[in-house]
């Protein structure tokens, strides 16, 4: 008998824990990108067809919404607002302070593998904008400067391996 890839056990785990839902796409890409961090060709196709739908099906919605990558991401994702409001309070200098910082661009990963920058639509956060968030933990009334020490509590965290 041949061994599965343990990748699969993986999928099918969570394909298995979503299955009852009505719309279990969502909660099964979640689950895959979690334990990935990110989307793998094969995790997607092989989910699709556990689901019982075209691979096209599952593709059209981890494309769609921004918090999926189909290619590896660095252990900190950053995302800065680009809404607005944002905008007109400075989110710019916000992003070319880090990526001055970091040494990458917008869609760039650090050679560390530890972060990864990038934009999104708008937080919800307008009234105490401009916004970034790191992971999941939201960052609120950012200046360049602030934005930066916040990077680097990051950096100081892993490498004392907190």
């Amino acid at each position: 008998m041949v061994k599965e890839e343990p990748w699969r056990v993986v999928v099918r785990e969570i394909v298995e824990k979503n299955r009852w839902r009505k719309a279990p796409v969502l909660p099964v890409l979640r689950g895959i990108q979690n334990t990935f961090g990110y989307l793998p060709e094969d995790a997607l196709r092989y989910a699709a067809e556990e689901l019982g739908i075209r691979t096209a099906q599952i593709y059209s919605t981890a494309t769609f919404y921004h918090l999926f990558s189909l290619k590896p991401q660095g252990k900190y994702v950053i995302r800065i607002c680009n809404n607005f409001v944002c905008h007109m309070k400075g989110n710019k200098k916000i992003l070319r302070a880090i990526s001055d910082y970091l040494g990458i661009g917008i869609g760039e990963t650090t050679k560390d593998g530890l972060f990864t920058l990038l934009t999104t639509s708008c937080m919800g956060q307008c009234d105490r904008a401009p916004a970034m968030m790191i992971n999941d933990r939201v960052y609120l009334n950012l200046t360049p400067e602030k934005a930066v020490e916040i990077l680097k509590s990051y950096k100081e965290a892993d490498s004392s391996g907190e």
